[in-house]
């Protein structure tokens, strides 16, 4: 099993050696320990070896990685006769033995090194020297990016390190992104001003560029392994591919696997696609244990072999059906039906083709790509939370700074969160526009492939008509996801330094409005609910708040605290508290409006009480 091998060379330091152990070492197995300190002295707890070269050496692949805790100049020269090469040498991190300073000595990002003393100066209370260059600008490490990213590189160690070399010295970079995924996110919320982006290969003019990343399944037909023909000689070319296609076969009963893997590479190839870009092998569950299938995964390791159901299969349309396979299988076609299960009904790349290298030994294939990885349209409905510009989530706030419209609703969101849009966004208020204008718009960006932020107060599945928005964005097929943000409830609670549920006392939060022009259910009406005693949110209600107040006192006490909060969180916050019986008075004399939220009940600053969740019975809940 492998390790962690704590060098203690000065052993005044025993107690940090001890220490990093302890948080290596998740568990108090002693056969399961993540982490080992060898010290050349009997010392407790630790095991005794003998020259650390020597040792190094011969236990070199069974070390996860060294962390020595002494002179950088023994670190040094203890390793020097173990080391082969960054990519199969373990991370060494060297501390001195005050733990002030935590130096990666080899493997730095490729080996991980790098962020293991990240992680142990966290620990130690010291300081992380990191000398990569890479790490140090904030540039991406293109050569453990793959691992990062969960894709496949293709290129020579030389052509990494001319691509490495040419990024770190920021030559201009063309960006080749063919898919969308969490990588290709990642590379554009993070781009550095040498590189340039292009979505499309006929958008791209490499003249000026010294290196081209490039992520796609799409092979490059006149790129090598690391170079592409230039105007001055070849131009570096690295080329990244995500696990984005997804094979469907079906075969005869115990076809003979010999030669079949080569002849779909061979098509994929013909196609233009990259077999490292295969993310699953799919069939149907009569086919589990076909020697095909093994073949398949031997040839494309990558690949995760998935089984579906015959009922899952036969579910599915597809464009070139078989009667014949229907009979047998209960599919109409199980290579194109596992292709777009798989793809989760993305686009078919290859349909399906029929293949016989011998006599007897038929078989089918299809290819898909997955279908949030198409370049296409994509609108996200983002909560702006209460109003604070600080309160977006991080996903939501990304998606802001990528989009390239953002359509908000202009009375209720803060112009402040636009703010967040990259330059040549498009940033239109939606106050003054109907539905119909308001698909209209967000329909040509999505026509063209670009990103639309709908953006809504709080967060948009409570009041944020957003219901008529998606059966308009479903008729037309149009990709797109809600990104939640905190509510203005939670922010109320907060402002009011209020827990809304007591123990033993209050453990419901009600979200509810008034009855305006828009009816309520006759079980959900005001009173009704009043009648638990919970904490009660009333959104939307200023207006009528009188009508609010009598169906309340319906069923809780006069005294009962409430609150009138006013553009929770905003510049404009106001908040004002009392009793139940004056609520519309402090409404109607503060002259508060639509951005208002009410709450009522017992646990507005309510202080009585201990929780039993911090009770001695609960206590084992809280223990590592």
């Amino acid at each position: 099993m492998k390790h962690t091998a704590i060098i203690l060379v000065s052993e005044s330091a025993l107690n940090l050696a001890q220490r990093i152990a302890s948080d290596m070492n998740r568990n108090d197995k002693p056969e399961q320990r993540s982490a080992i300190i060898y010290t050349k002295n009997e010392v407790p707890g630790c095991t005794a070896i003998g020259p650390y070269a020597p040792f190094l050496k011969e236990h070199w692949q069974d070390f996860e990685a060294v962390v020595f805790i002494g002179a950088m100049g023994i670190c040094v020269r203890s390793i020097a006769p173990a080391l082969k090469n960054k990519y199969q040498d373990p991370p060494v991190v060297c501390i001195d033995s005050t733990g002030k300073f935590v130096v990666p000595v080899v493997s730095g990002h490729v080996g991980g090194a790098n962020d293991l003393a990240r992680r142990l100066a966290a620990l130690t209370g010291g300081t992380a020297v990191v000398t990569t260059q890479s790490d140090n600008e904030g540039l991406w490490a293109l050569d453990i990016l793959d691992r990062c990213m969960g894709w496949q590189v293709e290129t020579t160690p030389a052509g990494m390190n001319r691509a490495v070399f040419a990024f770190v010295e920021k030559k201009p970079t063309a960006l080749l992104l063919e898919v969308r995924d969490p990588g290709t996110d990642y590379l554009e919320r993070t781009c550095p001003p040498h590189v340039k982006v292009f979505y499309r290969r006929e958008d791209l003019d490499l003249n000026g560029f010294a290196l081209l990343i490039a992520v796609t399944p799409f092979l490059l037909p006149d790129a090598g392994r690391d170079a592409l023909p230039g105007l001055n000689g070849h131009l570096p070319v690295l080329i990244f591919r995500p696990p984005v296609l997804h094979l469907g076969f079906g075969c005869r009963k115990q076809c003979r696997p010999d030669g079949i893997p080569e002849a779909i590479e061979t098509k994929l190839r013909e196609t233009g696609l990259s077999p490292k870009s295969i993310a699953t092998i799919g069939t149907i569950e009569l086919k589990k244990d076909e020697p095909l299938l093994q073949a398949l995964s031997e040839r494309w390791p990558q690949a995760r072999p998935v089984i579906y159901p015959a009922e899952t299969l036969a579910a599915i349309d597809v464009p070139n059906p078989s009667e014949k396979a229907l009979a047998a299988t209960g599919s109409a076609g199980v290579a194109e039906a596992a292709a777009l299960e798989g793809a989760h009904g993305g686009p078919l790349r290859i349909e399906k083709q029929k293949g016989r290298l011998s006599e007897g030994n038929d078989f089918t294939f299809a290819l898909a790509q997955e279908a949030a990885s198409c370049r296409e349209g994509h609108i996200e409905i983002v909560g702006a939370g209460p109003g604070d510009p600080e309160l977006v989530s991080v996903r939501g706030k990304r998606f802001l700074q990528q989009a390239d419209l953002i359509l908000y609703a202009g009375s209720l969101v803060p112009v402040e969160l636009t703010y967040y849009a990259k330059p040549g966004c498009v940033v239109r208020s939606s106050a003054s526009m109907d539905l119909e204008e308001q698909f209209a718009l967000m329909k040509e960006f999505y026509d063209r492939g670009l990103r639309v932020v709908r953006l809504h107060t709080g967060d948009p599945c409570i009041y944020g008509a957003i219901q008529e928005q998606m059966a308009f964005f479903d008729r037309y097929g149009m990709h797109y996801h809600i990104t939640p943000g905190i509510s203005a409830f939670q922010a109320a609670a907060a402002a009011l330094r209020s827990q809304f549920t007591i123990p033993e006392k209050v453990q419901t939060i009600i979200l509810t409005r008034g009855e305006g022009r828009t009816p309520m259910p006759e079980k959900e009406q005001l009173h009704k609910l009043a009648q638990s005693q919970s904490t009660m949110c009333i959104y939307l209600s200023a207006a009528i708040v009188e009508e609010v107040q009598a169906e309340l006192l319906q069923a809780y006490p006069p005294e009962t605290p409430v609150a009138a909060c006013y553009k929770l969180t905003w510049k404009e916050e106001r908040i004002y508290r009392g009793e139940l019986r004056d609520l519309a008075k402090i409404v109607r004399d503060n002259k508060l409006t639509l951005t208002t939220l009410l709450v009522v009940g017992e646990a507005i600053g309510n202080r009585e009480g201990l929780s039993r969740l911090y009770a001695h019975e609960f206590k084992h809940l809280f223990r590592p």
